[in-house]
């Protein structure tokens, strides 16, 4: 706030206390707020009012304050109280949010999920991946190791339709038996026009374990990590 020139700047000191906070039930909470809310107003209101008394008992006479500006300076104080309170309540939704988001990522766990991915695990010779393909085409399938290098590739012949699966036997074009461990498929499509097809791959696998220390909590399934609007279907 200003003062009158040849005047002192008075100064206000404490607000009303902010009452302490609880739990209870959704009703109660709401009431809660609302009457913290009315409460903090009410301590704002109160410290204009001071400083408003304050102000007229020391101003210029012969040149008095608009008291235009104390009403904009009592809507300010609100304002600001208002998104104190704002950015509160935004707080407590994103905690909820995250809350939320554990709850649903720890009811993955054991079970098996399909999800967008193209980076399976050979186990036992065997790995299979799901491919949907928008309308009849002939498939062109690369699989790589780890390191990138090209251990097989395949043409067929696929049907319209989402989640094919396509099982590998861990063996090469030229008959070798690739070591378990993780590989990723590419896969590439032309319809009967010779027209590029896109197709989108997923694996299936068991969700072993959850990382809640992360956000969004990412789910491990075969070695990999996958967030929960990553899973397509749950497989009984």
């Amino acid at each position: 706030m200003t003062a009158a020139a040849g005047t002192s700047n008075p100064v206000v000191s404490g607000t009303t206390p902010l009452p302490a906070s609880s739990s209870s039930s959704p009703g109660s909470s709401a009431a809660a707020s609302s009457a913290l809310a009315s409460s903090q107003i009410a301590g704002n209101f109160q410290s204009f009012l001071t400083l408003l008394t304050t102000q007229l008992q020391n101003q210029n006479p012969l040149s008095p304050l608009d008291t235009n500006q104390f009403t904009q300076q009592l809507v300010e104080f609100a304002g600001v109280q208002q998104q104190l309170n704002t950015n509160d309540s935004l707080a407590t939704l994103v905690s909820l949010q995250q809350t939320a988001q554990s709850t649903q990522a720890l009811g993955f766990v054991g079970k098996t999920a399909v999800v967008n991915g193209s980076t399976a695990t050979v186990t036992n010779s065997t790995a299979t991946w799901q491919l949907s393909v928008p309308t009849a085409s002939t498939v062109t399938v690369n699989i790589t190791n780890s390191s990138g290098q090209t251990v097989f590739t395949g043409n067929y012949a696929a049907a319209a339709g989402n989640n094919q699966p396509f099982t590998w036997n861990g063996k090469g074009n030229d008959g070798t038996q690739w070591p378990d461990g993780s590989y990723k498929l590419t896969a590439t499509a032309k319809d009967s026009g010779n027209n590029s097809v896109a197709i989108a791959t997923q694996i299936e696998g068991v969700v072993n374990s959850v990382d809640l220390t992360q956000s969004p909590p990412l789910l491990s399934i075969d070695g990999q990590t996958y967030t929960v609007n990553q899973i397509q279907s749950i497989v009984n």
